[in-house]
Formats: structure tokens, sequence, C-alpha cells
């Protein structure tokens, strides 16, 4: 491998680059489509010193649960699954960069507690300095933080759960569900199978929820029924119209208290009925 193509400069360890240096060369490698050999060389060579300073310390932190060496080897594995997408690839890059300052050997083994949030923290630290734009270092901030939500998937979610989950991912659902998926570097075909499907129901799931919500949403608060024995009519074309009254109340103004939405419902049946 020619080292210029990762370093710039032959020996360079590019602690002269400005910001806007490192943080152009930062992107370059991470959009190769394969961007494995050019996050090694900078770390190997030094340069992620300067561009990622707590990358290197990934190497000294054992993974005992994705069976790596180390912590680093396993975030290489893990931006090299995603698809070149600048935020994807950043929050792949840094999802596990918090386990460092949160290693514990309190609870019969070591234990990485809350690095999401402490990795979000430093996130937004380290890509401000890059100068990234602010928009790019709230979205990947965010995706490091909620990057360790689907865990407590497989232990059984309700539907409450899972709304909370798409709620809190909010614009960055989709990215986050890939980063789930590419978190996953197990040699274990089966374990691995398992993951995905879990991630294909969680995803199937909050899509039905979604058009529950979207249909309840499109239902006024009362039915043709209660309208009926309301007025004590049988039916016809004027509970149409007033279900349609109801439901243009409820777009405009929301869910109101049912007093006040039965008393609408009677000044509208007294100006149409």
């Amino acid at each position: 491998m020619n080292s210029e193509r990762f370093v710039g400069f032959s020996g360079d360890t590019g602690a002269a680059m400005t910001p806007v240096e490192r943080r152009t060369r930062l992107s370059e490698i991470l959009l190769f489509d394969d961007p494995t050999d050019g996050l090694w060389e900078i770390c190997d060579s030094g340069v992620a010193e300067v561009l990622v300073p707590e990358l290197p310390a990934l190497r000294l932190e054992q993974d005992p649960i994705h069976r790596h060496k180390d912590v680093l080897a396993h975030t290489i594995a893990v931006v090299a699954k995603t698809r070149p997408h600048l935020e994807l690839r950043l929050a792949a890059l840094f999802h596990d960069i918090g386990k460092p300052r949160t290693r514990s050997f309190e609870h019969g083994g070591v234990t990485f507690r809350h690095h999401e949030a402490v990795g979000a923290k430093m996130t937004r630290k380290r890509l401000r300095e890059l100068n990234y734009d602010e928009s790019v270092v709230a979205d990947v901030a965010e995706l490091v933080r909620l990057s360790g939500r689907f865990k407590g998937y497989g232990e059984g979610w309700g539907d409450a759960a899972v709304r909370r989950y798409a709620r809190d991912a909010g614009h960055l659902l989709g990215l986050l569900n890939e980063l789930v998926r590419s978190d996953c570097t197990t040699r274990n075909r089966a374990k691995e199978a398992r993951l995905q499907e879990q991630i294909d129901e969680l995803e199937e799931r909050i899509a039905q929820l979604a058009q529950a919500d979207f249909e309840a949403a499109e239902r006024p608060q009362l039915d043709g029924r209660a309208v009926m024995d309301r007025f004590g009519v049988s039916g016809g074309p004027l509970i149409g119209k007033a279900l349609s009254y109801l439901l243009e109340l409820k777009r405009s103004e929301g869910v109101l208290p049912i007093e006040k939405v039965e008393a609408r419902l009677d000044a509208w049946w007294v100006e149409h009925g």
C-alpha cells in the first residue's frame, strides 16, 4: 500500500495539518468503499493521534463481547460493514469511543456502563474540533448515544418501547438501524442471522405501529354509533357529514376533551341538522 494515499506526505504524522485539513483527511478515508486499510494506516503511522486521539486508545481495550483482540479491531470492522455515508461511517467510528473511560471490573467482569452517553459527549467535542458542520456533529453524536438502545430488544419489547425507540431516533431511525446491523461482527453465522432477523422484526413492528397510529389519528373522536345515539337517528348522509366535521375538528385543533367535542358537535348539528 502507498502510505501517501492516506497520510499525505511520506513520514508526515499530520501534526502540521489545520483542523479543516484533518477533517478532510478523515472524511476521505471514511468514504473509501472499504476504509479498512486507511484506518489501520493512520493508527499504525501515528496520524490517528492527531486526527482522532481517542481512536488509538481503543487498541488497549479488550472486547469480551465481540471476541476481537481489542475494541479498535471491532470498530474498524464495524466501519467497514457500513455503506460509505459520512454520518453513518463517523457514527460507526465513534460508537465505542467511550469504552476506555467507562471500563469497570466491579460487577464480576469487565463492563462499560453508559459508554454510549459518555461517547456521545466525546464525539461531539472531537467533531467540533475537526470543524464538521453542526448538523453532522449533532446527528453523529445522537447516533452514538442511541447505538446501544437495541440491545434489550431480544428480552421482549412491548409496543410502547418500540414506539419510544422510533420516536427517540426520529429522522435518524434508518441510519441507527444500519449502525445496529453493522455492529454485529461475530463470526457465529447463526448469531448474526438471529440479530438481523430481530432488526427486521423491529422495523416491521415500527412500520405497523406507525400505520396504526396514522389510522387512529385519522379517526374522529366520536364514531358513527355515538353520533347516531346522541341525536336519536339511525343513519343517513348527515351522519357522514357529521363525522367529516369531527375529523376536520381533530385535524385542526387536535384531541380535545370529549365534552368540548360533544358541545361543538351539538352546535354543528343545530346549524346543519
